[in-house]
């Protein structure tokens, strides 16, 4: 659950607000990705970033480095992704000086030990999203965890019974062994007692999130729905939005039924060859960047990096000329990446951010 959707905090969007416009030179930097450290406590069918095993791990000084450019960049929001995050040997001393800058904090979790570290969470991040792929069988089995829901359940508590309360909400990844189960997710969502909960589909067409060597076909065989998984889908989108109407409206789930169609069932059809891709209005490159555990940067998860943190800081290598080569030929709405890309940002101006 390392997508960049998540890393817009979901804050409801304002009707007047419109999408943040494509400049260059980048001048404004809304939300900021680092990924702290490099491995999961997970075995997750669609992601690979668990297989790895070199430990590697942003430094309190590296992100101290980073704080002249969000400064500049007027950077209201940094989200810890990964990899686990909570792994991370100091990461309530890695992100303090984040905290002191007033930079609002969102952690991104599988929520196997969230339990172990409650109050250093609550006392530091203001936002926590947790990864729920289903009821308590579902989610284990995608998980690769036995008792991870639970173990979840537990974390979540523990953050409920402090003080401060973060935020907190679910993010579920959709794929071939949930997609029948979308609305006993919201009652599970409901369960924990998490504040709204949100799909996106799994991606199955990129090298992201550990994958650099592509897919096997025995990996995408068992995440990617095939056309009678896309049946069953259809149906459950269809009941979810008669059964779950009130959670719907409340935004308890955060898409609309029109847009979780367009995100899920239009997605996948088109990973499928059945139909075109939705067509995308992301600006995920021009309002956020994600900085990886060797300082390279990337426009996203799902595009390359185009430069490496040096002695020019954050602002040259987004400024630098890779990165305004790449922002100037970049078609979003139409490049083959973008297009394929299952977790659009669209942050809007004033609204904090829409996932």
């Amino acid at each position: 659950m390392t997508e960049l959707a998540a890393a817009a905090r979901p804050v409801p969007s304002r009707a007047e607000g419109a999408l943040l416009p494509a400049v260059d030179p980048v001048v404004s930097l809304p939300i900021v990705t680092l990924l702290p450290f490099s491995r999961c406590n997970c075995r997750c069918a669609m992601c690979d970033i668990w297989k790895e095993r070199n430990g590697a791990a942003l430094s309190r000084h590296d992100v101290e480095r980073l704080l002249p450019d969000l400064a500049r960049l007027g950077t209201r929001r940094v989200v810890l992704s990964g990899g686990e995050p909570l792994m991370h040997p100091d990461l309530f001393g890695l992100v303090a000086p984040l905290r002191e800058a007033g930079i609002g904090l969102t952690l991104l979790s599988s929520g196997l030990i969230l339990e172990r570290h409650a109050a250093a969470i609550a006392a530091t991040f203001d936002d926590v999203v947790v990864s729920l792929d289903g009821p308590a069988e579902v989610h284990d089995a995608i998980r690769g965890v036995p008792g991870a829901f639970e173990r979840t359940r537990r974390g979540l508590r523990a953050l409920r019974g402090g003080a401060p309360v973060p935020a907190l909400s679910g993010r579920c990844t959709v794929q071939r062994e949930n997609l029948a189960h979308l609305r006993a997710t919201v009652a599970a969502a409901r369960d924990l007692g998490l504040d709204r909960v949100s799909f996106l589909a799994a991606d199955t067409t990129s090298p992201a999130f550990g994958r650099a060597a592509g897919w096997d076909e025995e990996g995408r065989r068992r995440v990617a729905p095939d056309g009678a998984d896309l049946a069953r889908l259809a149906a459950e989108l269809d009941r979810l939005e008669l059964e779950n109407a009130a959670d719907l409206a409340s935004g308890f789930v955060s898409e609309s039924a029109s847009k979780l169609r367009e995100r899920l069932l239009a997605h996948f059809r088109a990973v499928g060859g059945e139909a075109s891709f939705p067509r995308s209005s992301c600006n995920a490159p021009w309002v956020s960047a994600v900085v990886e555990t060797d300082l390279s940067v990337r426009p996203c998860f799902f595009h390359p990096a185009y430069g490496r943190i040096g002695e020019g800081g954050l602002a040259a290598v987004l400024n630098g000329e890779a990165a305004l080569l790449f922002r100037r030929s970049l078609d979003a709405a139409a490049d083959p990446v973008c297009l394929r890309c299952p977790c659009r940002l669209n942050l809007r101006d004033g609204a904090g951010g829409t996932p």
